[in-house]
């Protein structure tokens, strides 16, 4: 079981907080992580670069002198490549750079880039970060308590309906991204040095485990 170190939403430490055994179990496929990220990369390109070919650049509809007699060489068009405002031979022309990924690679690239960060004590959880209104320093404060002040941080919420407070405190802070858990791919996890969970983004509750359950359950029917 991989374990993550709990603070508050105002930054106080907390008791370390196991991860989810379906997300964190240790796997870090790079093979899949590298498709991903030349994946993302390559679907972030425009694809809207242009040139003219001989065909399309203007002028140069005749020889720019006769063909014999003159002592240079026989030139047929000022269109040309190697003639200045020429045409540009196999330039780059629109086209469309998207690759595509199977969903479940997809998934297991992201699930392998949270237990790399996790591997790396680089993933911390905290509780739901529910602010009224949008506060840059809040968010700061947390991120300097957290000790990850210096580094690129990724900043993932549940969702909920406040999120986009979070959201708007996060995006004046240099070197910091706030996107939903569901949202964030493998490139972002990787791209930051330190990430910043929700607590109910994951979906399980701290400091339970299965004993502690099953002796909950045990007094509750007895009870």
């Amino acid at each position: 079981m991989i374990e993550a170190p709990h603070y508050s939403a105002a930054g106080a430490k907390k008791k370390a907080v196991r991860l989810p055994a379906t997300l964190f179990d240790g796997t870090v496929n790079e093979h899949v992580l590298h498709r991903a990220v030349v994946t993302f990369l390559a679907n972030q390109r425009q694809g809207t670069s242009d040139t003219k070919t001989r065909s399309e650049v203007s002028g140069g509809n005749q020889k720019p002198w006769r063909q014999k007699g003159t002592g240079r060489a026989r030139q047929g068009s000022t269109r040309a490549p190697h003639w200045r405002h020429g045409g540009i031979v196999f330039g780059p022309h629109p086209r469309d750079y998207r690759l595509g990924i199977p969903k479940k690679v997809r998934q297991l690239a992201k699930k392998s880039a949270l237990n790399a960060r996790a591997r790396e004590q680089a993933l911390f959880v905290v509780d739901p970060l529910e602010y009224e209104k949008p506060k840059t320093k809040t968010l700061a404060e947390l991120i300097a308590k957290l000790g990850v002040a210096e580094k690129k941080v990724l900043v993932l919420t549940a969702g909920a309906a406040r999120a986009h407070n979070v959201y708007l405190s996060g995006r004046n802070i240099p070197d910091v991204q706030v996107m939903r858990f569901a949202d964030a791919t493998a490139y972002e996890i990787l791209w930051s040095d330190a990430v910043v969970v929700e607590l109910s983004a994951l979906g399980e509750a701290p400091g339970k485990t299965e004993g502690e359950e099953a002796e909950k359950t045990e007094e509750a029917g007895d009870a």
